[in-house]
């Protein structure tokens, strides 16, 4: 695939919820996650501790209310998305989370993901 079908197939698939195929069929084994400084939430390298990282996420939520994901933009072997959600977390507070996205390739495969919010 190109990087600009990789590009639209993770879009497509983040637009489904379907994460798991991302993961199994885009990602590098050992790709690295990495959030920002001010995160609760773990840097992660390998597909396992990212499902991990994405897992302990999802645990934290009760309800959510919607979400989006931007078309790609494609420069050499990198991919930037826009994405965001509405959620109620298990504490009762509601957040609304819009982050920036990028997405470095190697071999056809996601090696990097970073995240900005």
């Amino acid at each position: 695939m190109t990087n600009q079908e990789i590009a639209d197939r993770l879009v497509a698939l983040c637009r489904q919820g379907d994460y798991e195929t991302v993961y199994r069929d885009l990602f590098h084994p050992d790709a690295l996650a990495i959030e920002p400084a001010h995160s609760q939430l773990p840097e992660a390298r390998g597909v396992e501790a990212i499902r991990e990282k994405g897992r302990q996420f999802n645990e934290g939520m009760q309800e959510m209310h919607g979400g989006y994901t931007s078309d790609p933009l494609v420069a050499g072997n990198y991919i930037t998305l826009t994405m965001g959600m509405d959620v109620t977390m298990k504490d009762g507070n509601r957040m609304q989370m819009d982050e920036v996205v990028v997405y470095e390739l190697q071999d056809g495969k996601i090696v990097k993901e970073q995240f900005f919010y």
